[in-house]
């Protein structure tokens, strides 16, 4: 049997990781979950994939021109190498654009691995989107390429009933070329669930673009995190981290940003947002914004501020007939919006919101 080998929580990467729930979750025998997996597909055209434990599902899938082969990823990231063997790619020419591309993984136990590569010619462009549901420990590895001028959004939400989900995106951003991930953790609805996201995304041509961010939701004694760099490597680049997490019970959720500035990387725009709100004084959040700057004409920013609900927000609501639990929805709503509100597609951006908003009337 093959020996599970994790970082240690005393790196201070690793410091707020729940590697335990992950070592659980690998450990689970699989078995049905009763999903449905055609559910899971949000109702807009493009190609579909399902992975089931970490393979591709034909019966559900209709691939277009993302293609299934097998895959020697490179890097050195604890988790990320582990990801290796068959997974997807999708290549786009110059100028070619694709329909959204959905990606649905579903477990029911165990562990999984799965690799994946975007490669994007000049001023290709593409959506893609995945979602997580089921149990046990789903381990991704994701590698992009983006050529001059193009354009990519990926947006991610976790559903997963219980189970830890570890993701690792690694990217590189050419000149002028868009890079927008946004993920939504909304899981943990049956059982202790945790997430890992993991992203080193880098700007790698003049005038590129990158932003990575999202709202992590937890309840009950659930722990997510999400450690993410972002390195401007030349001039004139631009970055977004705007992060929203929301902890019930005694919950943990953690949010790592790094920006990071090359001596010659000059006329960068770095910005992190990074906000908490605690639903119960028993909850946590984590944030730790870092700034790394060579540079000497650079425009950098980066807020943290964690806190609870504005008091007089909610009674100003009551006083005009609105419940308090309504109330407490509206406005935990409105503070996770500020971050899912940033996908560009909007039939994906209402799918996300309501996902969130499922999973605050079940918390609330």
């Amino acid at each position: 049997m093959r020996t599970l080998t994790l970082p240690s929580p005393r790196e201070e990467a690793w410091r707020w990781s729940d590697l335990d729930t992950l070592r659980a979750a690998a450990d689970t025998a699989p078995e049905a979950t009763g999903i449905d997996p055609a559910a899971l597909f949000l109702d807009i055209p493009g190609p579909r994939l399902l992975f089931v434990d970490g393979a591709f599902e034909p019966a559900h899938s209709r691939p277009g021109p993302v293609q299934l082969t097998r895959l020697e990823m490179t890097g050195d990231h604890p988790l990320g190498q582990l990801a290796q063997g068959e997974g997807w790619v999708l290549r786009l020419d110059a100028q070619a654009a694709t329909d959204p591309v959905q990606i649905v993984h579903l477990g029911t136990g165990g562990e999984s691995h799965l690799p994946a590569r975007i490669d994007m010619a000049d001023d290709a462009v593409a959506t893609v989107v995945e979602t997580y549901a089921g149990r046990g420990w789903a381990n991704r590895l994701v590698h992009a390429s983006l050529g001059k001028g193009a354009r990519l959004m990926r947006a991610v939400r976790l559903l997963q009933d219980e189970g830890f989900v570890s993701l690792r995106d690694e990217a590189r951003i050419g000149e002028a070329a868009s890079y927008v991930s946004t993920f939504l953790g909304a899981g943990g609805q049956k059982g202790q669930c945790g997430s890992r996201i993991d992203g080193a995304l880098t700007l790698d041509g003049p005038g590129a673009y990158a932003e990575m961010g999202g709202a992590l939701l937890t309840r009950a004694e659930q722990k997510q995190e999400a450690a993410v760099v972002l390195r401007h490597a030349e001039p004139e680049g631009t970055s977004r981290q705007v992060w929203r997490a929301v902890a019930a019970d005694a919950s943990t959720a953690s949010l790592a940003a790094r920006a990071e500035v090359a001596r010659h990387a000059q006329k960068t725009d770095g910005e992190q947002s990074l906000r908490g709100l605690l639903l119960k004084r028993t909850a946590t959040v984590n944030l730790k914004p870092e700034l790394e700057i060579f540079a000497d004409d650079v425009k950098c920013a980066h807020g943290a501020t964690v806190g609870e609900l504005d008091a007089r927000a909610l009674f100003y609501m009551q006083s005009r007939g609105i419940d308090e639990a309504r109330a407490k929805a509206l406005l935990t709503h409105a503070f996770v919006a500020d971050a899912l509100d940033r996908i560009g597609d909007e039939a994906v951006r209402t799918a996300f919101a309501a996902d969130a908003e499922q999973w605050l009337e079940a918390a609330l």
